[in-house]
């Protein structure tokens, strides 16, 4: 899905390359999402039985730029010296500026994205807080920075209760003052210390207090009422949640 932060984030909902459908409108109605069987790599276009990484064939998880370790390590990518599976890819895309932010859901995170990528990494993510701490030329450096400080806090998301609502009180502010005073001398010089922090509001008014994650093909054409949305997932009759993400390439109709 595509996001624009707004006093409510704004979803839509890619069903091709020249069709996306608005999905805050939606909510409170019922609608029927289904899957119709096919699947696509997200990066070569060619029919797939499964998908490899988020929605790449095999032969492109493993030769694509796209697909290249240092997405998921950003410590290892070597764009800066010319080198990766794709250097004009690379040099497009992490020899860029890039952050180190913390985010926040029901605990606070560190992470990394391209400069371009901000805010919709945060939405993508759950975060209800974030904010940049350091500012970096290309993405190695951010990876470096990155290791540092997941000695101090975790690079993950509790997605379960994040999609519950349960947002964390800890002061976002005072834990970028101490984890940048971590910062080994030769990393502390990119740490932007006074850098905004932004709240993001999702559209989902009442957050249940369980869930179960649902697949996209058990949902076998039924209606089913759309009542939130956070991070990348769509809240289906309340309880329900399903990960869109996690089908990037699969075909579906939304009716």
């Amino acid at each position: 899905m595509n996001v624009q932060l707004d006093d409510v984030v704004q979803y839509w909902m890619n069903l091709d390359n020249e069709k996306s459908t608005h999905l805050n409108p939606l909510i409170g109605t019922d609608i029927v999402l289904s899957w119709t069987g096919r699947i696509f790599c997200i990066n070569c276009g060619k029919s797939i039985k499964k998908t490899f990484g988020q929605g790449f064939c095999y032969n492109c998880f493993t030769e694509s730029a796209a697909a290249a370790p240092c997405i998921i390590n950003p410590e290892q990518c070597e764009a800066h010296l010319g080198k990766g599976r794709d250097p004009d890819w690379e040099e497009r895309n992490h020899n860029q500026p890039h952050y180190v932010y913390l985010a926040q859901t029901a605990t606070i995170k560190v992470g990394v994205t391209r400069e371009t990528q901000v805010p919709s990494r945060w939405i993508d993510q759950g975060a209800w807080r974030a904010v940049p701490i350091a500012y970096v030329p290309y993405r190695q450096l951010a990876g470096r920075i990155e290791v540092e400080l997941k000695q101090y806090l975790s690079d993950r998301t509790d997605w379960r209760k994040m999609l519950r609502g349960e947002n964390g009180d800890e002061d976002i502010r005072a834990m970028r003052d101490m984890v940048l005073s971590f910062l080994p001398n030769d990393l502390s010089e990119f740490s932007v210390g006074d850098a905004e922090l932004v709240e993001i509001n999702y559209p989902i008014e009442t957050y249940p207090e369980k869930i179960s994650t649902v697949k996209l093909e058990d949902l076998k054409g039924d209606a089913a009422k759309l009542t939130g949305i956070r991070g990348q997932y769509l809240y289906l009759d309340e309880k329900k949640v399903i990960n869109l993400r996690k089908y990037s390439g699969y075909e579906v109709e939304l009716n």
